[in-house]
C-alpha cells in the first residue's frame, strides 16, 4: 500500500502539484508526502504555477526541509541516547547474542559445519568475536564462502570479507557468483555480496544447538 501512494506522490509531484495538494488528494501525512518527494525538482514553470495558487514555493521548501532536519535531528538524538544505553558487554552478555543471532541466520541442518551467514559486516565481526571467544574455534579452523552477482569484483569481495573476519585468504573457498531471484533488486546495495563463516566442527555444531534449545526451554 505505502509504495503505491509513493508512486501516486511521486507522479503528482512530477505533474507540478505542491506537497498540500497531494496529502489532500493522497489522504497520508505530509510528513511521508515530504519524504518520497524530496529528490523531485520542479520545472521553473511548474513553481511559477503554484505562487499563482498563493504559495511561495520558496517558503514552502524552505518549511519542508526546516521540518525533515529536525525530524532528522530528534531521531539522532533518540539514536544517541540508546547508544548510550550500552556500556558494558560481558562474555555472558556475547554469548547470549550470538546464541541468538546463530538461531536467527545459522544453519540448522548440516551438523558437521556450522554456518553463519550475512551481508552486515558488522553482524559478522560480532560473530567472529562470538566463535572465537565463546566458542574457542582456533584461528585456523575458519573457513569462508562468499557469494556475489556475476557483475561484481570477486577479488574485491574477498579481500573486503577478510579484512572485516580478519580470516586469511588462504582460507576462504572459491566466491561463487551466480544470479540469486531473493536478492535481484539488491545487485547494487550488496557490493561484496553475503559472507558465509564455516567452522567444520560437529561438536561445535550440537553445542551451540543446545544453547538454542536450552534458551527455548527457559520460555516454553
Amino acid at each position: 500500500m505505502k509504495k503505491t501512494e509513493q508512486d501516486k506522490a511521486r507522479k503528482l509531484r512530477l505533474e507540478g502539484h505542491s506537497i498540500n495538494e497531494i496529502v489532500k488528494a493522497l489522504h497520508v501525512s505530509k510528513s511521508s508526502v515530504s519524504i518520497w518527494v524530496r529528490d523531485i525538482v520542479l520545472t521553473s514553470e511548474q513553481k511559477q504555477k503554484l505562487t499563482k495558487k498563493g504559495h511561495s514555493f520558496e517558503i514552502i521548501e524552505k518549511r519542508r526541509k526546516t521540518r525533515l532536519l529536525n525530524a532528522s535531528t530528534e531521531r539522532k538524538k533518540d539514536i544517541d541516547r540508546a547508544i548510550r544505553d550500552i556500556t558494558h558487554i560481558s562474555d555472558e552478555n556475547l554469548k547470549y547474542l550470538g546464541i541468538g543471532l546463530y538461531w536467527g541466520e545459522g544453519a540448522k541442518t548440516n551438523r558437521s559445519r556450522v554456518e553463519f551467514y550475512n551481508s552486515d559486516p558488522r553482524l559478522i565481526k560480532i560473530m567472529m568475536i562470538f566463535f572465537k571467544r565463546i566458542c574457542k574455534v582456533p584461528k585456523e579452523k575458519f573457513r569462508e564462502h562468499t557469494f556475489l552477482h556475476p557483475h561484481l569484483d570477486a577479488k574485491a569481495a574477498e579481500n573486503y570479507w577478510s579484512n572485516i573476519s580478519k580470516i586469511p585468504l588462504s582460507q576462504f573457498q572459491k566466491t561463487t557468483q551466480v544470479h540469486n531471484a531473493v536478492s535481484k533488486n539488491k545487485k547494487d546495495s550488496l557490493p561484496y555480496g553475503t559472507f558465509t563463516i564455516g567452522v567444520y566442527d560437529t561438536k561445535l555444531f550440537l553445542r551451540i544447538m543446545g544453547w538454542i534449545e536450552g534458551v527455548h526451554q527457559q520460555y516454553k
